[in-house]
């Protein structure tokens, strides 16, 4: 059976909105650009490093080194230079986590005990925000990408369909 051509204006649509989809997808990234120098500076080390820790205890992955979890919170370098409420909620809430232990948060050893702060910080508005500005920075990264063997975006090569529909295996390393 023949079928007849699509109307112009109807694939004119769907290249435009694979476009929007591809720019859309590349431009993501670029909100969440890091600047662990500024982050550090501003932050101060001592904070940043904790969140750091937190970040790798919020999102575990033995696959994955310490410097991406750094990328991602490196993102609150160039947000807090304008937005001083999210530094006093940053700093406030490691010093939170800090005074619920005997130890600064980032010197706790075993993983449980730091997991079990952070359960009692799970419906504060400090940690609500770090965990939902954690997993848009790590996992927008492409080194994590490759980490999990997720192939990245496909819009632009045509869509998963044409590049092998069945061939992904990242979800099997989940």
């Amino acid at each position: 059976m023949d079928y007849p051509e699509q109307p112009k204006r109807r694939r004119f649509l769907q290249i435009a909105s694979a476009g929007t989809v591809a720019g859309a997808a590349t431009g993501i990234p670029a909100l969440f650009v890091s600047n662990q120098a500024a982050a550090e500076a501003l932050l101060g080390a001592d904070v940043f490093a904790t969140l750091t820790k937190m970040a790798r205890d919020i999102f575990p992955h033995d696959r994955f080194d310490d410097a991406l979890y750094a990328k991602a919170v490196a993102i609150y370098g160039d947000q807090v230079k304008t937005d001083t409420a999210l530094r006093t909620l940053l700093v406030d809430g490691v010093a939170a986590a800090n005074k619920a232990s005997t130890r600064p948060y980032a010197d706790i050893p075993e993983e449980s005990a730091r997991v079990a702060i952070l359960t009692t910080m799970a419906g504060t508005p400090f940690f609500l925000k770090l965990r939902g500005d954690l997993v848009v920075s790590l996992y927008n990264q492409p080194a994590v990408w490759g980490k999990l063997g997720y192939q990245g975006p496909s819009a632009e090569l045509g869509g998963y369909i044409k590049r092998g529909f069945n061939d992904q295996t990242w979800m099997e390393n989940l």
